[in-house]
């Protein structure tokens, strides 16, 4: 099959939505390489994150010609339904909640949505932004004629927010980057301690330090714990104007002196971080799937998560589940786990087993399946 994909984060975003974009295309080109996959970009560069994936022979790029390359953003929601390229694709995957306009009818069109957060939780974001999010989404569900949900919160979020037909969604969840599967050596995390500064034993958590990131539990939760039982906490993540609160709170509850914020870690240190780590705390209140979850497992870390949304479908039965309300519940887990090593050893091989559902071949296989229908249908 010849498959296409809106491939701009792909090249441009080295986080989220790209880091998923990567682990697509890399995933079906490495185990269901008989299909030939054209990535269509209004702009490319080269990095190490792409460059041994482009260089695949079932890989091509298409970027804009003619006058469209003045007019990128302009090719990527509409001009690129005319490249002649696409005539000769079965699929067309927007892989990031978008389709553009004016695809052919005989090309079968899929769009993954990652999250309806946006909707659910409108005071999260700028107004102007998520009538745009939701208006993009609405179109290109409207056009698809299959919907990828990565989890099946979001797929739940589509039928209710969207009236979206269930028939129409397939769940297929989404893997974490490789980097986090490798064993990181002794000499190297010693490194990274003492690069960043970090403790002989923390508490960890990643991601945007944001309110519905709700780290402000964890801060509420260690001050709970006997002062001797309370060890360091690092906040790794962007910071954003929530991050005043969290100061605020650590600053009334006395443990300021225990929360290190980490606003600027590199991407290839992130492994280290996770497998120094004591544990993984993730209080968040709402995601669309969750991946420093499945981060954390794939690095041995035990996790304690939130109850409600996707995250028992991304950390699965071996993490331990707080109500993401209650300081006092996170603190009693966080004293199970950092004081039982059979409970840690227990946690640590189950979600091990756990995440087997999101390695890459297995993915790769199912997204084959939804496009062998497609085309077939």
């Amino acid at each position: 099959m010849q498959i296409g994909f809106e491939a701009k984060r792909f090249f441009t975003n080295y986080t989220g939505l790209g880091n998923y974009a990567r682990f697509v295309v890399n995933a079906l080109s490495e185990f269901v390489p008989e299909n030939q996959y054209t990535l269509y970009s209004p702009k490319t560069r080269k990095h190490p994150e792409v460059d041994a994936i482009v260089a695949r022979s079932n890989v091509k790029v298409v970027e804009p010609s003619g006058g469209y390359r003045f007019l990128k953003g302009l090719w990527r929601s509409w001009g690129v339904s005319s490249d002649r390229s696409i005539q000769n694709l079965s699929i067309y995957h927007g892989l990031s909640q978008e389709l553009p306009l004016g695809l052919p009818s005989h090309v079968r069109k899929v769009v993954t949505v990652h999250d309806l957060i946006y909707i659910r939780f409108p005071q999260f974001y700028n107004p102007i932004d998520a009538t745009i999010y939701k208006a993009k989404a609405k179109a290109a569900c409207r056009a698809a004629n299959k919907i990828i949900a990565i989890s099946n919160q979001t797929a739940d979020d589509l039928v209710e927010f969207l009236k979206v037909d269930k028939a129409k969604i397939e769940v297929v969840y989404q893997g974490c980057h490789p980097i986090f599967k490798r064993k990181v050596k002794d000499e190297e995390k010693s490194s990274v301690r003492i690069k960043y500064k970090l403790p002989d034993e923390f508490i960890l958590t990643v991601g945007t330090i944001e309110e519905r990131k709700n780290v402000k539990l964890l801060v509420k939760a260690l001050a709970l714990l006997p002062e001797g039982d309370r060890l360091p906490v690092v906040m790794a993540g962007r910071a954003t104007d929530y991050k005043k609160e969290v100061v605020q709170c650590a600053t009334e509850n006395n443990v300021l002196d225990k929360i290190i914020f980490l606003h600027d870690a590199s991407f290839q240190d992130f492994p280290a971080i996770y497998q120094l780590a004591k544990v993984f705390v993730y209080p968040s209140l709402f995601e669309g799937f969750g991946i420093p979850l499945v981060e954390a497992i794939e690095s041995g870390i035990p996790v304690i998560t939130s109850t409600g949304s996707c995250f028992r479908e991304s950390a699965g039965p071996g993490a331990l589940y707080i109500d993401p309300s209650r300081e006092d519940a996170l603190a009693a887990q966080l004293t199970k786990v950092l004081s039982d090593t059979r409970l840690r050893k227990k946690m640590i091989e189950e979600s091990f087993q756990f995440v087997e559902l999101f390695q890459p071949k297995i993915i790769a296989n199912k997204f084959q399946t939804v496009y062998s229908g497609l085309k077939n249908s």
